[in-house]
């Protein structure tokens, strides 16, 4: 192999396809075995959906699967019962990069900025985010968010206080970008329809615009995943090998170059369905009733969905 050829590989990933299905599960179980930075925590079960009260019991079944595998847990909202998500990852010694929903409504988001200021205080929350894509959904008007993200940075000298949005969003918004003390940035080469062989490459490029755009400060990486379901976007097809191949190559990039990763998602969520169409529902890498997805007795139950065989 020329070293012109050895370098592409490095910067697209290794190369997973001449691998079968099991060689690819096998890949995956060492890796996720090894454990990763971080998983964004997917609270809701079936018939539940943003705004639904979800239970301690359910948090804590949650967190217990998905402990062995992750340093960090990312949560989006401090109402509603998810403030309970950060006070028992602290339970069972995971970190907690803790969220607090900012939308249109301003009685919930006073409400949300409350509990983030309250949940820190009490010692619960190692990084804070104000608002999650706020900028991106046009929810707010960027004076707003910033009064929001100094009130919570007077409130929490101590604590590092950031905004989750698209990785380009930080390069439009140099106000929200100086505000941060860390760069909270969500990179999907799936949403931008790129092809599954180009998508490590892709999903680099994503992170260096945000380093840039950051000038200095740690940028991390809030999301990133690929859907195992679904309809496709452009060149992005969404299957149970591709959502292997990515995770299996983004999880080897965050270990190789120190990335900080929250891969997105622990659990399939039906309700992104009516948000996202069909493929917003298999975002997971435990489906809806809690069960590994690229496990061998997943497959043998799945697979006519799965590989589309008749």
């Amino acid at each position: 192999m020329s070293g012109r050829a050895g370098k592409l590989m490095a910067l697209a990933g290794v190369d997973l396809d001449n691998k079968t299905t099991k060689g690819l599960q096998n890949v995956f179980s060492r890796i996720l075995n090894n454990g990763m930075h971080g998983l964004c925590f997917s609270p809701y079960e079936e018939s539940q959906e943003p705004g639904s009260q979800i239970t301690e019991a359910q948090i804590r079944r949650r967190i217990k699967i998905i402990r062995p595998y992750t340093k960090w847990i990312r949560s989006f909202s401090c109402t509603d019962g998810n403030e309970n998500i950060p006070r028992i990852a602290k339970e069972y010694g995971i970190k907690t990069l803790v969220g607090a929903w900012l939308g249109d409504n301003q009685d919930i988001n006073k409400k949300e900025i409350d509990g983030l200021i309250k949940l820190a205080q009490e010692g619960l929350v190692d990084i804070a985010a104000v608002g999650n894509e706020v900028m991106y959904r046009g929810d707010l008007t960027e004076e707003a968010l910033l009064n929001f993200m100094y009130q919570v940075k007077e409130a929490l000298p101590n604590t590092p206080v950031g905004y989750v949005d698209a990785y380009y969003e930080f390069a439009q918004r140099p106000k929200i970008t100086e505000a941060c003390d860390v760069i909270l940035a969500n990179c999907y080469p799936y949403w931008e329809g790129c092809h599954i062989a180009y998508s490590l490459i892709y999903m680099k490029d994503m992170f260096h615009q945000a380093m840039k755009a950051a000038n200095g400060k740690k940028v991390i990486i809030t999301e990133t995943g690929w859907p195992s379901l679904g309809e496709g976007l452009h060149g992005a097809l969404p299957s149970f090998e591709n959502a292997i191949k990515y995770f299996i190559n983004t999880q080897r990039w965050s270990k190789t170059d120190d990335i900080d990763i929250f891969y997105f998602s622990s659990f399939d969520e039906s309700w992104k369905a009516g948000v996202e169409g069909d493929v917003g529902a298999y975002w997971g890498l435990w489906d809806k009733d809690e069960n590994l997805k690229f496990a061998d007795r997943y497959i043998m139950k799945n697979r006519n969905r799965l590989f589309n065989l008749k």
